[in-house]
């Protein structure tokens, strides 16, 4: 399994990953399957600021992804990340997504975030799992607060600390200026 920096042409492949998700489960709270064409946007407008990352199997087809996005728009929130992971359905299981959080985690914490939070649409045993085996810890559950396949959805927040709380010592880094060389 390699890992590495997303690029736009990697949307179709992370949509075809997406699909199947959005359409048959509760799982993501999306209610139209998004074109190649809107994820190579979500991808490049992303890129310019938070990390969005791919993993590779051993043919070099993309076979999950992880990226992380704003929590809040208020600017004492802008040093936390909401994150999201997906593993194409074939490759689940084999430890993608603790592969792709463990290089999103050290990403973030060198750009200069503190806090990464998770909201994971319940019930979702393996999504939990994975959560909480990179050390997200449970926060808090909002109750049916999303329509979906025809009934109301619960979501769970989970908040994994990237550092310590202190001081910092300016804004976290946009990921443009990021190189991706760091990545092991």
């Amino acid at each position: 399994m390699g890992i590495r920096v997303a690029t736009p042409e990697d949307s179709q492949a992370i949509a075809e990953i997406y699909e199947p998700i959005v359409r048959d489960t509760p799982i993501s709270f999306e209610l139209d399957v998004p074109s190649a064409a809107q994820m190579r946007e979500r991808i490049t407008v992303t890129l310019q600021t938070l990390p969005w990352l791919v993993s590779e199997d051993e043919h070099g087809a993309v076979n999950g992804y992880a990226y992380a996005s704003r929590h809040r728009e208020r600017p004492a929130y802008q040093w936390v990340v909401d994150t999201t992971a997906y593993v194409r359905a074939d490759a689940r299981g084999q430890g993608i997504g603790k592969g792709l959080y463990g290089e999103l985690k050290a990403v973030l914490v060198d750009l200069g975030y503190f806090q990464a939070f998770a909201g994971i649409a319940l019930p979702n045993a393996a999504s939990v799992a994975l959560h909480e085996s990179v050390g997200f810890t449970p926060i808090g559950v909002y109750r049916d607060v999303g329509f979906k396949l025809g009934h109301w959805r619960d979501v769970g927040w989970w908040q994994c600390a990237l550092r310590s709380a202190g001081t910092p010592e300016g804004a976290p880094r946009p990921f443009n200026s990021w190189s991706a060389e760091a990545l092991t």
